[in-house]
């Protein structure tokens, strides 16, 4: 031991401990150093501070640090750091706060054990320190992510709880991340702090890179916030101060972007806050938020069962069904034929269950359901009662209905490529009424067809609707291509650029793998259009886009370098280099139909 330490410029260097081949000296010399460090103002302290993160991120259910004062050391690094600024400047001591912190938030991500000895060694408060601004945004993101942790067990939820605080703090950063992050760093790149370049660039990347880093934790940033507000929420003494109206209305646009798509952020909050009857008083009050739930719910996002779970249990609830039920029941009708999501198993069979409840609650009571509303809910019983006596009819009538329908649905085509939108859309809905319920091939294309026309028609709402139903009837569920497509093109004519960006991506994987020689991608390439429409909304959902808009950051909308700050990449995909009308859908008029966002009707050949 003692030679290694000759050896080392640094007496008693946690490298050289680490050597130590007797268990018993290397336990009593890490404990020793772990006592000492904190009192210490040698240089290279950093060092091993950044060799423990290494280790605490390897193996983060070791209980070899916490037993020997880990914990404790870290706290006491962090304090000193906030107390001693002239300690904290020298030589690269700036790291060694955010390090303390990762560490922490490490070591207790996965082992209750682990998080009580960490509250046991007061980690909190210093924690909370960082939690506050008092340091940068970048310790900011490592202090919530080891608060957030220690929040998620139930034996040390309390100690967080304690400082009253921390709730306020995580709303306010889960609200104002983003630009913090943009105006703070992201938006001058002469003015980035050296330590945040090398932090999330690890010394491997220019200034490009550290732009797309900093989006990245960014958005980690707001997403963890949200998920220490979500343990909070559990408990309904603190869904008052968590159901602020602004703050709820703000919740569906918090959604990570696509750099954070594991984390639930906004919606998986509202989830948790509509499981209690307090909370679901408080959303049902937010024309907006149940606006946007509603559009999640008909999405592509990854997340659609948890906006699906918020609308149902609104709609149960008796306190909220009224004020809900003419937004919430048509989105629930366009689902009413998926069968599979989340937890449901027959989702469809729990709507309509649902709905008529709620139609056996309107005729007891004074009338909470519009008048349209009732419509649509009795129009979706009588199709599932249609769908029951098809059971038993014989296979002939059934036929001559599957021909009558078909026959139908050709003269809607017919009508369509003459120009005559309207009266297709009719003829599509005549060979709606007529098609078996069972026959759900032959209703997935008449939706998706009647969906094409209501584009054409400047009818968004009904095209999202219509092409949601055949997303919903299609195996497997949510990827029928064509309707992706339209149900994008349709929200994009609403200017819902998240909803469209995440349809068109779908779209694109969907050709990618279609054996539809209409929608197949010929090496590679993504079609224009469809590139076209995802560079788009990539910009309008870009997650420092309202933060560069504030700040001056975008001076022209729809100039991709003023949005992103610099050239818009292209490098998740190969694009065409020029138009292809085979890869742009052109083809003979036959049983769908498409239509490009670009000014022109295209037609798609998919004969059947």
């Amino acid at each position: 031991m003692d030679k290694m330490q000759s050896d080392c410029p640094y007496p008693g260097c946690f490298f050289c401990v680490m050597k130590e081949a007797n268990p018993s000296k290397r336990r009593a010399s890490v404990l020793k150093f772990f006592r000492e460090l904190p009192s210490q103002d040698d240089d290279g302290q950093v060092l091993p501070i950044s060799g423990l993160w290494n280790t605490a991120m390897a193996h983060p259910n070791d209980p070899e640090f916490i037993n020997l004062g880990i914990f404790e050391c870290m706290a006491a690094l962090i304090w000193k750091g906030l107390k001693n600024r002239r300690w904290l400047a020298h030589d690269q001591n700036i790291y060694i706060p955010y390090y303390a912190a990762h560490i922490i938030g490490s070591y207790t991500m996965n082992m209750e054990e682990f998080a009580e000895r960490a509250v046991r060694a007061g980690v909190i408060p210093p924690l909370v320190e960082l939690l506050r601004g008092r340091l940068t945004w970048v310790e900011q993101r490592v202090a919530v992510r080891a608060l957030g942790h220690l929040a998620t067990y139930p034996s040390t939820f309390p100690a967080v709880a304690e400082h009253g605080e921390v709730l306020e703090l995580a709303i306010q950063l889960a609200s104002s991340s983003l630009e913090i992050v943009y105006s703070h760093f992201y938006q001058f790149v002469d003015r980035r702090l050296g330590y945040h370049c090398d932090l999330l660039t690890r010394g491997m990347g220019g200034v490009e890179m550290e732009s797309r880093k900093a989006e990245e934790w960014a958005s980690q940033l707001q997403c963890w916030s949200l998920q220490l507000i979500n343990c909070f929420a559990f408990k309904p003494e603190f869904l008052h101060d968590i159901c602020k109206a602004d703050f709820l209305a703000k919740l569906p646009g918090m959604w990570g972007g696509l750099v954070n798509e594991n984390s639930p952020a906004g919606v998986g909050l509202l989830r948790t806050i509509c499981q209690s009857k307090i909370g679901r008083g408080h959303v049902a009050n937010i024309s907006s938020t149940i606006d946007a739930l509603c559009n999640i719910a008909r999405s592509s996002d990854d997340w659609q069962y948890m906006a699906v779970d918020c609308l149902i249990w609104l709609v149960q609830d008796a306190n909220t069904c009224h004020k809900v039920i003419d937004k919430v029941a048509p989105t629930l009708i366009d689902l009413a034929d998926m069968s599979t999501l989340g937890d449901y198993k027959k989702l469809g069979d729990t709507i309509v269950t649902i709905l008529q409840e709620c139609m056996q609650q309107n005729s007891n009571s004074r009338g909470i359901i519009g008048t349209q509303t009732k419509e649509k809910i009795d129009e979706l019983l009588r199709s599932k009662q249609s769908f029951k006596l098809e059971k038993n009819m014989p296979k002939e009538d059934l036929h001559i209905k599957q021909a009558a329908a078909l026959v139908v649905k050709l003269e809607g085509n017919s009508l369509f490529s003459s120009g005559n939108i309207a009266g297709a859309a009719e003829k599509y809905s005549e060979a709606l009424a007529l098609c078996p319920m069972k026959s759900k091939k032959e209703r997935v294309v008449l939706y998706s067809n009647r969906a094409q026309c209501y584009l054409l028609l400047q009818q968004p709402l009904a095209a999202i609707s219509d092409a949601t139903r055949a997303l919903c009837l299609h195996n497997p569920v949510n990827r029928h291509a064509k309707s992706l497509w339209r149900r994008a093109q349709a929200y994009d004519m609403l200017g819902f650029a998240k909803e469209s960006l995440l349809d068109a991506i779908l779209f694109i994987n969907e050709c990618s793998q279609s054996n539809d020689p209409d929608l197949s991608l010929k090496q590679n390439k993504v079609p224009d259009y469809a590139e076209r429409l995802v560079k788009k909304q990539m910009r309008a959902a870009w997650l420092f886009r309202e933060a560069a808009l504030k700040h001056g950051g975008v001076h022209c909308e729809g100039d991709a370098s003023d949005a992103f700050g610099q050239e818009a990449d292209d490098s998740e995909w190969e694009t065409a280099s020029e138009s292809n009308a085979e890869n742009d859908g052109r083809g003979e008029a036959d049983d769908e139909t498409e239509w490009k966002n670009d000014g022109h009707q295209e037609d798609f050949c998919e004969k059947s």
